[in-house]
């Protein structure tokens, strides 16, 4: 059985990223499912000066290996001002000083929504464009439009039929 590492980008309670990933992770029939919460990897933001006195948190190292134990990597990034979380982004500073493949060449599903109509285009678009210098070998990604229409929550699945079979024919195409 294939190992999939899953999570929301972002360090919200409620996270809508949480649940779009947490769903798109149960679409892997042959895959057991690790789903993360940036909650659980919270550091003090990253400086060099702060990493100079008092080394990378065994957090940092924590996550790192989570990435490098997994076959594949699932990620749903919140938007933030157009860009990735301060969560998100202080996790992926911290462990690019142990490595900068920080994905360490593992294949990577990215996914992206938000309450408007262009479901975190922006930050899924920097993502892509990124994840290959941090060593994410990038499959396919996929952005859900305004999630409150588009997701039951209740159910914990995408509502839209046309946007759930695109989500899966995307999944589909990922070999693990």
């Amino acid at each position: 059985m294939n190992k999939l590492l899953a999570f929301g980008a972002s360090n919200s309670s409620d996270s809508i990223n949480k649940q779009l990933a947490t769903y798109a992770s149960k679409q892997f029939k042959n895959a057991t499912v690790d789903l993360l919460d940036l909650n659980d990897y919270e550091m003090p933001i990253y400086s060099k000066d702060r990493e100079k006195k008092d080394g990378i948190p065994q957090l940092a190292h924590d996550f790192y290996k989570k990435i490098g134990d997994a076959d594949l990597v699932l990620i749903s990034f919140a938007e933030n001002n157009g860009n990735y979380t301060t969560a998100f982004k202080n996790i992926l500073d911290w462990m690019s000083r142990i490595n900068g493949k920080t994905f360490q060449e593992k294949p990577m599903l990215l996914l992206a929504t938000s309450p408007g109509a262009r479901g975190g285009s922006s930050v899924l678009d920097i993502a892509v464009k990124r994840m290959p210098f941090q060593g994410g070998i990038v499959k396919g990604s996929f952005s859900l439009p305004s999630f409150n229409e588009n997701f039951d929550v209740e159910k914990g699945l995408i509502s839209n039929k046309e946007l759930n079979e695109q989500l899966l024919k995307i999944i589909d195409s990922i070999e693990l």
